[in-house]
């Protein structure tokens, strides 16, 4: 990008003095924390202002540098808008007697959310307009569509700050009447009873955001008569609660991060009791479904790494009681589960990719789907149909646009319900090459690193190259295929997944062996797999560039302290930087869960682990790539202040010329814009930090 004459911000320095185990750390920037009471009041203390101040600041600077590239920026919105079908709606499916229908209108941000009886043909009735809902307010997510049994009541949860603290209300889809009772600070989520009046759901710690408590309500009266059905006390767990498919069952669910409990009750008796399916034990994990008179459990039982099913009767339900359905297998990992009323379907992954089986009860079939890609992505969709032959699955791949796929589970054939519209003319799949490459890391261990570019794009030391990656919690970032991704294609760019450690890619070891004491292994599979890139001629230093959010943003901290001259330039997303300081407050959201994730810094071994990666702690006097840090002022995932604090801590100490950005939505959070549209232009301004790095900025739309 271009130099500029704008004045970076130089941030106030007061320094805080934070000791731990006998080591003290000097906070310059701890003023910047506010609490969300600061965050949220009109009338704002000094400090409220002098932050807010701050921020404001940062984002005119990164307006005031970012200024000759607006027309590109704008140009590049409408090319990704222009490849979506506007609109658009998804395919229908069928649960008690209704096909539900998701449907955009062009021009409109928000969905609309409605249902046909019995059949395709009959009347369209329309549940949620949330471009009606959303229209005074500038954040806007409607979330946690729950229908009641007879189909005449549906709740649902609203959130209009983006700190995921939703309100529950009840609608008559009848009549359009929207019921006076009114739920605040919820997860979103509820549960029907199965006599149409009580539902359950799962408020949050009003300070900690943690989902601790399972509550009662019945329709029609006030939310302070709702009882507690269940109160997790334990701060590194939280709890939810769900219904079994078979519709028997509320589910009242405890988990953390390696262990989890389940209790239950009987869905036709609302007020009974919990009974205790098997009593948490630490490094014991199991998830319930419920098929006949049993059941069953995904678990990692008897050491099965990879996770194994199993089942028990409903009326012995402690782990003596449980028998093997489907065995633990080393190269294979269970992902997850369905069960149809003659079939048994499993998700797994074996050597990085999806495969799913199908399996009869009576053990006269037993086969998976064929999948002939080198590197795909497949997931079954929630089946709400339990009596059925069809499986409804997605299939995509890097170079392939999603399809939703029904698929005849008797005689084994499949119907292509749809799939994703790539408009404007111009995208052939034929013209862009996906493979999967493996990179040696430092200690032996193979990381699979998945790639995709267009057929006419030079593989050599000028080829810009973005590296992505997350790395964190087991997740696993499929190799999905993007629209918006086409805009760096198209413009000569390689887009590198790397399936580091961190995440479950090659199984649950590949996740173990990326967290706690072994954390560091994430940060330098990514390094690795840079440096394979370089090594292996697909792109050069000067040209390579790399992105993660969250706990992907923890990462770019990490390689941008570690090996900052590999990278040209860095984009770190709502980043999780300030590790030690957020791991040892435990006011703070998510902080006492996550302990078996990070470790648990009151513990010296922990805190000086944690404190050798922490990207603010381990910020140099030294040279840093181009960096645009983003975050959401309302974020309760990774409070907005560890990337401002990190940013300002950088540009204190950073001895080079480079950008260093820092842009805040002052009016969202963790997820970003709520709105579709909204949401593609903080793409394109990402995207356009890249081009502008790589002066791929058609010269006409310059602004002199």
């Amino acid at each position: 990008m271009k130099s500029t004459d704008a004045k970076a911000p130089i941030a106030y320095k007061q320094p805080t003095e934070l000791e731990k185990h006998g080591d003290v750390r000097i906070d310059n920037y701890f003023w910047m924390r506010l609490s969300d009471k600061q965050k949220l009041t009109e009338v704002r203390d000094k400090q409220t202002q002098k932050v807010i101040s701050y921020l404001e600041e940062e984002n005119s600077y990164y307006e005031s540098v970012t200024s000759y590239t607006k027309n590109f920026e704008e140009k590049l919105f409408e090319e990704m808008k222009g490849r979506i079908k506007e609109d658009d709606s998804s395919v229908p499916y069928k649960d008690n007697g209704y096909y539900y229908i998701t449907s955009y209108e062009k021009g409109m941000q928000y969905p609309i959310y409605s249902r046909k009886k019995e059949n395709l043909d009959a009347t369209e009735q329309i549940m949620f307009n949330v471009n009606e809902m959303a229209k005074d307010f500038d954040y806007f997510q409607l979330g946690g569509l729950n229908i009641s049994p007879d189909n005449k009541l549906a709740v649902f949860a609203t959130d209009t700050i983006s700190r995921r603290q939703y309100f529950l209300r009840v609608k008559n889809l009848e009549t359009g009447k929207i019921y006076t009772d009114i739920i605040d600070n919820t997860t979103g989520g509820s549960v029907w009873a199965n006599d149409n009046k009580t539902f359950f759901y799962t408020k949050k710690d009003p300070v900690t955001l943690r989902s601790s408590k399972v509550y009662r309500h019945v329709l029609g009266t006030p939310s302070s008569e709702d009882v507690e059905v269940y109160h997790e006390k334990d701060e590194t767990f939280s709890t939810y609660v769900t219904k079994s498919k078979s519709n028997k069952y509320i589910i009242v669910g405890s988990y953390s991060t390696v262990s989890t409990e389940a209790q239950f009750l009987d869905a036709n008796n609302p007020t009974s009791n919990l009974q205790m399916l098997q009593p948490r034990e630490r490094d014991l994990e199991y998830s319930v479904a419920h098929f006949g008179n049993d059941f069953y459990l995904l678990t990692n039982k008897d050491g099965a790494t990879n996770f194994k099913l199993m089942k028990t009767p409903v009326n012995k339900t402690t782990k003596e009681n449980w028998t093997d359905v489907i065995p633990h297998r080393e190269d294979t990992l269970l992902e997850d589960f369905s069960i149809f009323k003659e079939y048994l379907v499993l998700e797994e992954r074996t050597n990085g990719l999806n495969k799913v089986r199908i399996i009869r009860w009576d053990a006269k079939e037993d086969y998976y789907l064929p999948f002939d890609e080198e590197t795909y992505s497949v997931g079954v969709y929630n089946n709400p149909d339990f009596d059925t032959h069809i499986i409804r699955y997605s299939y995509n791949s890097m170079t392939t646009p999603a399809s939703v796929i029904d698929f005849n589970m008797n005689d084994k054939s499949k119907e292509i319900k749809k799939e994703q519209e790539v408009l404007g003319g111009k995208f052939k799949k034929e013209n862009y090459i996906s493979k999967r490459v493996w990179a040696t890391a430092r200690d032996g261990k193979k990381v699979a690193i998945s790639l995709v570019y267009h057929k006419n794009t030079p593989l050599n030391k000028n080829t810009p190259l973005l590296q992505y990656a997350y790395g964190s919690y087991g997740y696993t970032i499929p190799d999905n295929f993007s629209t918006t991704r086409l805009s760096l294609l198209d413009r000569g760019f390689v887009f590198a997944l790397a399936h580091i450690r961190g995440s479950q890619y090659l199984g649950r070891e590949w996740y173990e062996d990326g967290k706690m004491l072994n954390k560091k292994n994430t940060f330098t599979d990514f390094i690795d797999c840079s440096k394979y890139l370089i090594d292996n001629n697909y792109t050069s230093e000067k040209h390579l560039y790399a992105m993660g959010g969250s706990a992907g943003g923890l990462l770019m901290g990490a390689i941008a302290n570690m090996n900052p001259e590999l990278y040209n330039g860095i984009i770190a997303a709502v980043p999780f930087v300030d590790v030690i300081s957020t791991m040892i407050d435990d006011s703070i959201p998510l902080t006492t869960g996550e302990y078996d994730e990070w470790g648990n810094p009151n513990d010296k071994e922990y805190y000086d682990y944690i404190k050798s990666y922490s990207p603010y702690d381990q910020v140099e006097r030294k040279a840093y790539p181009n960096m645009l840090v983003t975050t959401g002022f309302h974020d309760s995932q990774v409070q907005y202040w560890e990337p401002a604090k990190w940013v300002a801590k950088l540009r204190e100490l950073k001895t080079d010329n480079n950008l260093l950005m820092l842009r805040t939505d002052m009016d969202a959070g963790h997820g970003g814009a709520s709105g579709r549209f909204d949401a593609l232009k903080e793409t394109a301004k990402d995207y356009t930090f890249f081009l502008a790095l790589e002066n791929k900025i058609d010269p006409e739309l310059i602004k002199h």
